[in-house]
């Protein structure tokens, strides 16, 4: 999905009478990450730490960062985001959301667009009405299926041939294993995207398939059943009572699913891309294992594989350890010494955010601690990977163990980290145990 294609929804197709001027804006692929908020009152978006903090130099109004200082004011004299006004559960708060799913990335750039022709040609706008005529619009190109009929049109332009995928499911299915698919796709889109990755027998290698499920609700919400299509795609009126395979199903409930199946607990891994809609009620409510799939693992390992990143990481660690010593002394020598590496400090953090994303840097991490992205994704899932491939590498009776990370109080000292800490990066495998 293109950002021009939304731009030209936003001009053309609804009669929200948006300037017309709008259309000039080019989509920039590499401007925002996941795992972004944004305040809709102060048209702000930023990047956020697991402790609600705002990271230096990631906040944006438009394409425009926004200093440091303009920040701490506009939220009473500090970067921390109060916890009443942070997203909730499925990531909506009273006037902050976050952006979890691979179809934020061009909503953020819309947002970011819009706001500034709006401001760079001092029109004034209410930031709430623009917020919602940009989701609407988000909402509208799934609603409407026009990303589906975009997509099919095209399919070796926005799909893969998935090889891997059908050694993955095919491989376990061999072994016995039980395969289902929920999804909030209509058939005619899963079934040709799955024909052209998979092969067209795709149908013989799940148990259960279920279309238009209405994810997150269908986790939660008892009351819609089950309903069986035929090979037309028309809706059966008789009531389900088994879920058989080879058939398709539309809707349903997890409750329902449950009980037709006997599928619960632990003995269940399920695995999603949204840590909101996919993986949180299923692991909270249901106890299910979870496993996130996460793309953008694999820039991200790559990265951090390169002698600059791990050259700079490494020196930025022995930096740090210095400068914790260098406090205690108060000659003017040494604080003049504290001064100059504070600043090669900051410089060496700079380098290793723009290596992931100039604006916002890695959707892991900011300087010090997780993002907030990364402890939703640590409290969610069991494993996350970059694709489903992944599984490839592991035999099916291999068992993921979790790894001791050092509190506070155990870890090593900072030449200790300096010496191994290039060899025990986080991500340098593509599958991660996190729990």
């Amino acid at each position: 999905m293109s950002n021009t294609s939304l731009v030209l929804m936003l001009c053309n197709v609804f009669p929200l009478q948006y300037p017309q001027g709008i259309r000039s804006y080019e989509y920039i692929p590499s401007f925002a990450i996941r795992g972004l908020h944004y305040d809709v009152q102060k048209s702000l978006l930023m990047k956020i730490d697991a402790f609600h903090y705002v990271q230096s130099g990631t906040a944006y109004r438009g394409l425009t960062p926004v200093p440091d200082e303009e920040v701490i004011e506009m939220y009473g004299g500090t970067q921390h985001i109060p916890l009443y006004q942070m997203s909730d559960f499925y990531g909506k708060g009273p006037s902050i959301k976050q952006f979890m799913d691979i179809f934020s990335l061009p909503e953020m750039t819309l947002l970011a667009s819009v706001n500034d022709y709006f401001i760079t040609h001092n029109i004034e706008f209410d930031q709430g009405h623009l917020y919602k005529d940009v989701t609407d619009s988000i909402k509208d190109v799934h609603v409407k299926g026009l990303m589906y009929e975009w997509i099919e049109k095209d399919m070796e332009k926005y799909i893969l041939h998935g090889d891997e995928t059908y050694a993955v499911l095919n491989r376990l299915v061999n072994n016995g294993k039980k395969l289902f698919l929920i999804t909030n796709s209509p058939f005619s889109f899963v079934d040709k995207g799955m024909k052209f990755m998979v092969g067209r027998n795709w149908r013989d290698l799940f148990d259960v398939i279920i279309i238009q499920a209405e994810k997150p609700s269908f986790f939660t919400d008892r009351r819609k059943p089950f309903r069986r299509l035929n090979e037309n795609g028309s809706l059966h009126w008789d009531k389900i009572s088994t879920l058989e395979k080879g058939q398709i199903y539309r809707q349903g409930n997890l409750f329902d699913f449950l009980h037709m199946t006997g599928w619960r607990g632990s003995k269940v891994l399920y695995f999603g891309d949204h840590l909101y809609s996919d993986l949180a009620d299923l692991m909270l409510r249901h106890g299910w294992r979870t496993g996130a799939i996460v793309p953008e693992l694999h820039t991200e390992i790559r990265i951090v594989n390169t002698e600059q990143y791990l050259h700079t990481l490494t020196w930025l660690q022995a930096l740090t350890g210095l400068l914790e010593r260098m406090q205690l002394h108060q000659d003017a020598e040494s604080q003049t010494i504290l001064l100059e590496w504070m600043k090669e400090r900051h410089e060496l953090r700079s380098v290793t955010k723009n290596l992931f994303n100039p604006q916002f840097g890695s959707i892991f991490r900011t300087y010090h601690n997780p993002t907030y992205f990364s402890r939703r994704l640590c409290r969610f899932s069991d494993l996350y990977m970059a694709s489903i491939s992944c599984l490839l590498n592991y035999d099916l009776q291999f068992t993921f163990y979790p790894r001791r990370t050092p509190l506070q109080h155990e870890a090593p000292l900072w030449m200790d980290q300096l010496c191994t800490g290039c060899m025990k990066t986080p991500f340098l495998e593509e599958m991660v145990h996190i729990r």
